[in-house]
């Protein structure tokens, strides 16, 4: 069996590759190399591997040379538009912090003017109580005044009809017939005197009451711009902020307790003001000013609860986004990691400053974060400032929104210069460009 199968290959083999002789031949001697038809089948087995290895190397080599200059063509055309993404970026972040400074001084100015109307309120309702009282004492002078009108005329009546009728019912006839005649003229042309001098006074009377009442009628019309113009102004102030509050996802009304508790001693700067009403029932503008002292109360809260809240951007200098907060490729490993901040990219030595009121929990070295600025906020929120170059501020320091705390450096595992930026809530990372955004689009 193995033999006619071996028959029938060489067979095969003699037909395709029939055995050939190589001759070499010298001055002396001739000599041949005899080639099988199954050395011949290895050779051309391995000569055609050989070829179609190397048509494969070269179609890779090609495909990878061209594969790779597509590729940079599009790291290329890529890399120019995040470059112009990134200068529109901060051109728009140079027009919200410029839009956020104005805002600023027109929040400033309508705070001063506000506080100016509330001085001016509290002057007019002095005013109008003084007012009140002194239109109170005229009527009572004018109620006398017209009683002892109506007194003289009575005895006046009473004396012409004395006169008239030449009875001695008059004491001043009482004494005797022979009275002169010229005191009862006398004393007739005095009641008369005394009678127009009470017409006089009353009519004097009625006239500065009505001045009064008109003076009343304007102070009251005065009175009632102030406040159309105070509850305007608490409207464009207390929304604006509220709306910040929420959209960083804060909420309002706790917040608001929150920092009335801190502020809750008695005579401080947030004590409610109110106008007393001595046990009466409150007029309506009394009611209106408690309502606006209120709301003033309550600007002054949010006012404070923003500066605890990091709102602010920790570089005020000119900067570029350079990684948002999220998941990001480490080019070292090749995989995913999550990127817990935001990364601002200025030069060397560019300064920083903390986004809110808050305490230094710790100021130093940290791993991969080199120096490391921690400020613990109200409302269990914190912040962290990395890769700085030199420190401003100690464990343990109380810092305000503005202050210095260092500079941007390079310090830690990083490719650049840059400031990486967390804010924490409870211990979770959370994006920072919430509470700057909700910011920028209020100031």
């Amino acid at each position: 069996m193995r033999t006619r199968i071996g028959i029938k290959v060489h067979g095969l083999l003699e037909h395709y590759f029939p055995e050939r002789r190589v001759f070499l031949k010298s001055d002396n001697d001739t000599r041949f190399i005899r080639l099988k038809p199954s050395t011949q089948l290895f050779a051309f087995a391995g000569g055609s591997f050989v070829i179609a290895w190397a048509i494969v190397a070269t179609a890779i080599l090609l495909m990878d040379s061209i594969g790779a200059g597509n590729f940079r063509e599009q790291a290329k055309r890529d890399q120019r538009t995040y470059q112009a993404r990134l200068n529109d970026l901060s051109g728009q972040r140079d027009s919200r912090a410029e839009e956020a400074l104005a805002a600023q001084e027109r929040f400033n100015a309508a705070l001063s003017q506000i506080s100016v109307m509330q001085t001016e309120l509290l002057a007019s309702e002095t005013r109008r109580r003084e007012l009140e009282t002194g239109i109170e004492v005229i009527q009572a002078t004018l109620r006398d005044t017209m009683q002892a009108r109506e007194e003289a005329r009575t005895q006046l009546a009473a004396l012409e009809t004395q006169l008239e009728s030449g009875g001695a019912v008059s004491p001043l006839v009482a004494g005797g017939a022979n009275a002169p005649m010229d005191f009862v003229a006398d004393a007739l042309a005095k009641t008369a005197a005394e009678r127009d001098q009470v017409v006089e006074d009353a009519q004097e009377a009625l006239l500065a009451a009505d001045e009064m009442a008109t003076e009343i009628a304007l102070m009251q019309e005065q009175n009632d711009q102030i406040f159309r113009q105070l509850e305007e102004a608490m409207t464009v102030s207390v929304a604006p902020l509220d709306k910040m509050f929420r959209a960083a996802g804060m909420p309002t009304e706790r917040i608001i307790e929150q920092v009335r508790q801190g502020y809750s001693g008695q005579g401080g700067p947030l004590t409610p003001l109110s106008f007393s009403t001595s046990g009466e029932e409150p007029s309506p503008d009394t009611m209106r000013a408690n309502r606006l002292l209120n709301q003033m109360d309550t600007l002054n809260l949010y006012r404070i609860a923003a500066q605890k809240a990091p709102f602010a951007t920790p570089v005020k200098s000119s900067f570029r986004f350079t990684s948002s907060f999220g998941f990001r490729r480490d080019p070292k490993t090749g995989g995913r990691r999550m990127h817990n901040g935001v990364d601002f990219a200025s030069s060397l030595g560019t300064p920083l400053y903390a986004t809110a009121d808050g305490v230094v929990t710790h100021a130093g070295w940290l791993g991969g974060f080199g120096r490391l600025v921690k400020i613990q906020h109200e409302f269990g929120i914190e912040t962290r400032y990395a890769h700085l170059s030199r420190l401003n501020v100690k464990v343990g320091q109380r810092v305000s929104r503005g202050d210095r705390i260092g500079d941007m450096g390079a310090s830690g595992r990083v490719t650049g210069v840059h400031l990486h930026y967390e804010v924490r809530v409870g211990g979770k990372a959370v994006n920072p460009m919430i509470y700057i955004k909700a910011a920028n689009d209020v100031f």
